[in-house]
């Protein structure tokens, strides 16, 4: 599992880490069951306190992308249908958020933007 980070971005590390797991669930490469790397195993490989990473693996098991189990290590949870979808929703939403500024700055009429959107949506 290769995690990047990124000193200038203006997402914090912990975050960071979460969203590329997050990531690599929903696109199948974690699968349900499969073992993540321990919190000090991963804070060494990316030169970070374990603080960081466990501050990302809580955010994790909160939002049930992953189970940790007591003296065991923290596994891939099975998946949450609704909880993928709403996922992908929000990232959607900011997506066509940055759309929609592009689109108003630039003079795109709302029409034309629906008329691409629909375009690709058909493909």
């Amino acid at each position: 599992m290769e995690i990047i980070i990124s000193n200038s971005s203006d997402k914090p590390i912990y975050e960071q880490i979460a969203m590329q797991i997050k990531s690599l669930i929903m696109n199948g490469t974690l699968s349900a069951g499969e073992a993540l790397p321990s919190m000090r195993a991963l804070a060494k490989d990316l030169h970070i306190s374990v603080i960081t990473v466990q501050r990302a693996y809580e955010d994790l098991t909160r939002d049930g992308f992953i189970e940790t189990v007591s003296g065991k290590g923290s596994f891939v949870a099975s998946p949450n249908k609704e909880f993928i979808q709403e996922e992908q929703l929000r990232i959607a939403e900011e997506l066509l958020e940055k759309v929609a500024i592009i689109g108003r700055t630039h003079g795109i009429s709302y029409e034309q933007m629906a008329d691409i959107l629909k375009l690709f949506f058909e493909e």
